[in-house]
C-alpha cells in the first residue's frame, strides 16, 4: 500500500508537470498571478467559513464533544491529508489522533480516549459521504442541464450510486457490527499478552458503544449531513470566487457542477495523496465543457493547493506545537524515580 501510494504520488506530479507544459508554464503562470492578493485573501477566507460549517456539523452529531475542538480536529485531519504525503486514509488516523489529543468532555471531565475518537470521526466521515452524494447529484444534473451530451454523467452517477450502496453498507455496519469489531479485536489480540488482550476487547466494546450513543439520535444524524451539504456548497462559491478574481466568467450553477462533479472523480482516486494530477486534470476538463480556458483552470488548482498550504501548514505546526506541551506536562506529573543505592553500598553507610 505505501509503495502504490507513492507510485500515484509520482504519476500525479508527472500529470501536473504534462499539463503545465502542455498549456505553457508562462500562460500558467499568468493565470495564477492573476488573482492577485486580494483574490487569494478571499478564497483563504472562504475555506475558513467552510472549515467553519464542517465544525458544526460535526459537532451537530457529536455533541459530546467541544465544538472548537471538532473543529479544530477537522481541519487537522484536511491539512495531514492535503498537505502531508498521506492518502485520505493517513488523514483519518492523524484526525483520530487530534481529536483525542488534551481534549475533556464538558460532562464527565474525563479525557477523549481513541475508541471514542474514532468513532466520532467515523460518524463524521458518514455523514460528510451522506452530504457528498447529494451535492453531486445536484452537481451531475446542473451539468447536464449545460451539456446534454458530457462524457461525465454517465461515469459520475454510477460511481454515486455505488458510493451511496457502499455507505449504506458501511451505516449497517457502524449500527449492527458490535460482534464483527470484537471477532477484529479477538484475532488482533490472539498473539500479545493477556492485558493487551482484555485491553483490546474492551476498546472493541468502548467504539461500538459510542457509535450505538450517536445513532440513536437519527435527527443529529440528518442535522449533520445537511450542514455537509451546505458545506459542500460552500466549497463550490470557493470555486465561484477564485474564477471571478482569475476573469472567468461562471455562474454560480456552473461552479457546483464543476465542483460536485470534480468531487465525485477524487473520491475514486483516495488513494492518491492530495488527488495530485486528478484534481488538476478534473478542472481542466470540466471547466473547458463551460467555455473556461484551460490554463485558468490548471491555476485555480494550483491555488487551491497554495490556499490549502496557507491554512493546513500552520495548523499542522499548532497541533504539534500542542502534542508536545501535553507530552512535556506528561512528563513533569510522573514523579522522576529515586536511585536505588546497592545493598553493599547501603551497608558500608550504615557501618560508619
Amino acid at each position: 500500500m505505501k509503495k502504490l501510494t507513492i507510485l500515484l504520488a509520482f504519476l500525479g506530479l508527472a500529470l501536473i508537470t504534462g499539463c503545465t507544459a502542455w498549456l505553457g508554464a508562462g500562460a500558467v503562470v499568468k493565470a495564477v498571478l492573476s488573482i492577485g492578493l486580494v483574490g487569494f485573501g478571499a478564497t483563504v477566507l472562504a475555506q475558513l467559513a467552510v472549515d467553519a460549517i464542517l465544525g458544526l456539523a460535526w459537532h451537530a452529531a457529536c455533541r459530546e464533544i467541544g465544538l472548537g475542538h471538532l473543529t479544530g480536529a477537522r481541519m487537522v485531519r484536511d491539512a495531514a491529508a492535503t498537505c502531508l504525503p498521506f492518502s485520505q486514509l493517513g488523514g483519518i488516523l492523524v484526525g483520530i489522533r487530534a481529536t483525542c489529543s488534551g481534549l475533556a468532555r464538558r460532562q464527565t471531565g474525563r479525557p477523549v480516549e481513541w475508541p471514542e475518537a474514532a468513532s466520532a470521526n467515523i460518524v463524521d466521515l458518514t455523514t460528510e459521504v451522506l452530504g457528498q452524494i447529494v451535492f453531486v447529484l445536484v452537481a451531475v444534473v446542473f451539468l447536464v442541464a449545460h451539456q446534454q451530451s458530457s462524457p461525465f454523467a454517465k461515469p459520475v452517477i454510477i460511481g454515486t450510486v455505488l458510493l451511496a450502496l457502499g455507505i449504506g453498507g458501511f451505516i449497517w455496519t457502524q449500527r449492527h457490527g458490535g460482534t464483527i469489531l470484537k471477532r477484529v479485536a479477538r484475532g488482533l489480540s490472539r498473539n500479545i499478552a493477556s492485558q493487551w488482550h482484555s485491553a483490546l476487547l474492551s476498546s472493541a466494546d468502548t467504539m461500538q458503544q459510542r457509535l450505538d450513543e450517536v445513532w440513536s439520535h437519527p435527527g443529529r444524524i440528518a442535522e449533520a449531513a445537511l450542514l455537509h451539504v451546505v458545506a459542500w456548497v460552500g466549497s463550490a462559491a470557493t470555486v465561484w470566487v477564485a474564477y471571478y478574481f482569475l476573469g472567468a466568467h461562471l455562474s454560480f450553477t456552473g461552479a457546483i457542477a464543476i465542483e460536485g462533479v470534480a468531487c465525485g472523480i477524487m473520491s475514486a482516486s483516495f488513494l492518491v495523496p492530495a488527488g495530485l494530477g486528478v484534481q488538476e486534470a478534473a478542472y481542466m476538463a470540466l471547466g473547458s465543457a463551460f467555455g473556461i480556458d484551460p490554463s485558468l483552470s490548471l491555476g485555480l488548482s494550483l491555488l487551491r493547493r497554495g490556499r490549502d498550504l496557507v491554512i493546513g501548514v500552520p495548523v499542522l505546526l499548532l497541533w504539534q506545537a500542542s502534542e508536545m506541551r501535553l507530552l512535556r506536562q506528561r512528563e513533569r506529573a510522573i514523579p522522576p524515580a529515586r536511585e536505588q543505592k546497592p545493598a553493599a553500598y547501603a551497608a558500608s553507610e550504615r557501618s560508619r
